[in-house]
């Protein structure tokens, strides 16, 4: 691996990509020390802290949360929009419209996403503002509308990080940004582990048992994200003018995991906010019962959790998989699949493949966002908020900017990360 990085670096278009990522993630990361004007850092900090909920928000912002800072929301108001404008390009004629209008299409949805996000980002914005009420130090209609106002353009700027990341720099620059908030919180993880080593809390043999879970699980996401059901297709000869076309077999690959970490993402989306709403609008009491039953972490809210990824999974992959469409492109490049007829029995027999395909890939992903409890329960290490969705992502973003990489190395003839 260290000589493909010495090969990226040779490449004077590639290593300017990666300084300019890198670049970026930095001008990320100082954001998130700039604080709020008009609010207590360090009494909001002991609010997330006692909420496993916010804990686990916090670990996926990088700790700009807990400090309070201008992007302390992240960059979920803009996948959200992303994920809705989605959902939404398959109900509204108009948006599937413009979808299939090539790349003016795209940037106008683009940009309707956009303004989207910054409406979602000002909403949850406000709610933070009311619900971090005691950490304001002049608590008014004012202080409110400013802090709303500075976290939806902390919000707007990190959207604009992303989207020049993409454009200029290499890998998913939304993924390269909840990445670099994950990753680092490792070192104070590594620190609290310690911490409770040598206070006696924890012993050796919990370490141990942490750092092979781990393992296990990172090995685990790397075959489920590998993995694919391919398909044969047989394509036949044609003959155009003196020229003989196809003929050849190749196949169609499904992915075990279509969607990717979105349904998991949307789900956790999905069940903060009645928590968030009764934890900003409700009395004490309230909040308390629903934390303690419902709460995060607790066995309704995995069950409920689990479901709805797998819920989610099948929907999205339904919305960027139609099996129709894809039986048609194979029948009209002169294609079909062995012992299956073209048309209707392709799409019918593509459609149970991927259906069956799919459960595999949604239930490993529900198994995967509830991991922390059973971590919690093997290790009896508490606070452990970097769980298995926090390793999905760390381990899928590495691996499509690796296949970026590399495809950049292929390109100029070097030996690429993957061999």
């Amino acid at each position: 691996m260290l000589d493909s990085l010495k090969n990226a670096l040779k490449v004077g278009e590639l290593k300017n990509k990666l300084l300019f990522t890198l670049a970026i993630l930095l001008v990320f990361r100082i954001a998130a020390h700039i604080p709020v004007p008009g609010v207590d850092a360090s009494m909001f900090e002991q609010l997330a802290n006692d909420n496993a909920l916010l804990g686990f928000f916090d670990v996926i912002s990088g700790g700009a949360f807990a400090n309070v800072s201008v992007v302390a929301m992240g960059i979920f108001p803009y996948i959200n929009a992303s994920i809705i404008m989605q959902l939404l390009t398959v109900v509204i004629p108009r948006l599937e419209q413009l979808s299939k209008e090539g790349e003016e299409g795209k940037k106008k949805i683009t940009q309707y996403t956009r303004y989207f996000t910054a409406v979602i980002a000002f909403v949850q914005a406000i709610g933070l503002s009311v619900y971090m009420r005691g950490a304001l130090a002049n608590p008014s209609i004012y202080t409110y509308a400013a802090v709303a106002i500075t976290l939806t353009a902390g919000t707007v700027f990190l959207m604009w990080l992303g989207e020049q990341i993409t454009e200029k720099g290499i890998g998913n620059g939304i993924s390269l940004i909840i990445f670099a908030g994950i990753v680092s919180r490792i070192p104070s993880a590594l620190v609290n582990l310690y911490t409770l080593l040598t206070a006696g809390t924890i012993n050796v043999l919990s370490i141990v048992l942490l750092v092979v879970i781990a393992l296990v699980v990172i090995a685990g996401i790397v075959v489920v994200q590998q993995g694919q059901r391919r398909i044969p297709v047989q394509y036949a000869k044609r003959v155009v003018g003196r020229r003989v076309y196809g003929g050849q077999t190749t196949h169609l690959p499904i992915k075990v995991n279509q969607a990717g970490v979105i349904p998991v993402i949307f789900a956790s989306s999905l069940l903060m906010f009645p928590q968030q709403l009764i934890q900003w609008f409700t009395s004490p009491g309230v909040s308390e019962w629903y934390t303690k039953y419902m709460g995060f972490g607790t066995v309704p809210n995995s069950f409920v959790y689990a479901l709805l990824i797998i819920g989610f999974t099948y929907f999205y992959t339904a919305v960027i998989m139609n099996p129709v469409d894809m039986a048609d492109n194979i029948k009209r490049n002169g294609g079909f699949i062995p012992g299956i007829r073209p048309g209707r029995p392709t799409a019918e027999f593509i459609s149970r493949v991927l259906s069956r395909i799919t459960m595999a890939g949604a239930i490993f992903l529900a198994l995967i966002a509830i991991l922390p409890n059973f971590v919690l329960a093997i290790t009896q290490i508490p606070g452990m908020w970097f769980g298995g969705t926090s390793l999905l992502i760390v381990v899928g973003v590495a691996l499509d900017t690796m296949k970026q990489i590399e495809s950049q190395l292929l390109m100029r003839s070097y030996q690429g990360f993957i061999k």
